[in-house]
């Protein structure tokens, strides 16, 4: 495993923001290639001043988007049949799809918003969200909006971290507990200050 996520990171030293934008294309798709990995190791790129934040930004942003409409279509044409025969061929645990829908039939397609900033969930609630043809620039406007806090704090984080990103890797899933709450939050003060208007 260490072997693999070193040539991950290889990958992203030469290649720079097309490499990052594959990288987070593929785990968007279901892919088992950890984000905080990818999006940590750019910010240390940027801590490095060898990208730019925004430049890693758009990279991870364009390939999350790319990966979670490809694993959309797959749930969408493919259906749960097909991915329960041939996801385990892409490394795809059937526990966390079945997670992913657990979390869909719960809370619809709001769950395709939080979900992006949650362990597991994230990668995999494209399928579910495919699995029922929810409209797709509902789905698109919410993964967008969901990935966009996501993808930022890991790279501030890397770049926060420097060259002791990688504690991310340890720490990455707290981190998306806190994003989460701070969201909720937020939206509760707003929506209290609306009605006091």
């Amino acid at each position: 495993m260490e072997q693999l996520q070193q040539s991950f990171l290889d990958f992203i030293s030469v290649y720079g923001y097309f490499a990052i934008a594959l990288l987070m294309a593929l785990e968007n798709a279901c892919i088992p290639i950890p984000s905080e990995l990818i999006l940590g190791f750019a910010g240390y790129l940027v801590y490095a001043d060898q990208i730019t934040f925004a430049g890693a930004m758009i990279a991870g942003m364009v390939g999350g988007m790319l990966g979670s409409i490809f694993a959309y279509l797959v749930g969408s044409y493919g259906g749960r049949k097909f991915v329960n025969k041939y996801g385990k061929y892409f490394l795809i645990k059937k526990s966390h799809v079945d997670l992913a829908q657990r979390w869909f039939d719960k809370y619809g397609l709001r769950a395709v918003f939080f979900s992006r900033m949650l362990p597991v969930v994230r990668t995999f609630i494209s399928l579910p969200a495919g699995f029922a043809r929810v409209n797709l620039p509902a789905f698109l406007t919410l993964t967008f909006l969901g990935s966009l806090p996501w993808t930022a704090l890991i790279i501030y984080l890397g770049v926060l971290f420097g060259e002791n990103w990688k504690e991310l890797l340890e720490y990455g899933h707290e981190a998306s507990i806190v994003v989460v709450v701070a969201i909720v939050i937020a939206v509760i003060v707003y929506a209290v200050k609306g009605k006091k208007k």
